[in-house]
């Protein structure tokens, strides 16, 4: 399955320049959040291909104007083609606002989903808007991680767990990949292609990883 994963900002490749086919062949999209809705309605529409999102901490103005043809998993699992999706929208409350988090609210929020997580046997990809604490988010209040991610990670060792909200700019030598266990943690910012294959082995890993970044593809 290839999937179109995309979180925080815009891709000129795929919006501004965007030319005919150019998202051609995604089986589906993956959205981590704060993307304004008119380009996940374009999105949706050019490539024909299901696409699934979570809210980012910026995303109020989803309320008034949804994203039209995408599906909304914040706070569900939901099965594509055999693949085991969880949503985690939101990051860690660093002000007053939607889409805001505590450490014991969001450790609420995985709880309440523990009945479908047993039910389905576990899950294969989280998509959430922030990192996980300590692997690959940032020490300022605005931008660090969850320690739940950390704990539901270790517990269900999904295969992916992709995320946005660390933007490509805040760092010249941003890392982008890091594993735990067997959990391939991403940061999908801007844009990531990958192609996964739902195991008949739930130990099986990826497949292949294409990193893309703005108009140039990274293999």
């Amino acid at each position: 399955m290839k999937i179109l994963a995309v979180s925080d900002e815009e891709c000129p490749a795929l919006w501004d320049f965007y030319t005919p086919g150019r998202l051609a062949g995604y089986d589906l999209i993956l959205s981590c959040g704060d993307l304004k809705p008119a380009y996940l309605r374009f999105l949706v529409t050019m490539s024909h291909a299901r696409l699934l999102y979570v809210h980012g901490n910026h995303d109020i103005r989803y309320a008034q104007d949804p994203p039209e043809g995408c599906d909304e998993i914040d706070g569900k699992l939901v099965t594509y083609n055999g693949v085991r999706i969880l949503g985690l929208g939101g990051c860690l409350r660093y002000h007053e606002g939607p889409h805001q988090y505590t450490e014991a609210q969001m450790a609420r929020r995985i709880r309440r989903l523990r009945r479908d997580l047993r039910k389905t046997g576990g899950v294969d990809i989280v998509i959430a808007h922030t990192a996980p604490k300590g692997i690959g988010d940032l020490e300022d209040p605005a931008h660090r991680g969850f320690q739940a991610f950390v704990d539901l990670i270790d517990e269900y060792q999904p295969a992916l767990f992709l995320h946005g909200h660390i933007h490509q700019r805040y760092e010249h030598d941003l890392q982008r990949e890091y594993r735990r266990g067997n959990t391939r943690v991403i940061n999908i910012s801007e844009r990531y292609e990958l192609e996964y294959a739902a195991p008949s082995d739930r130990n099986a890993d990826i497949v292949r990883i294409t990193r893309t970044r703005g108009l140039f593809d990274i293999i």
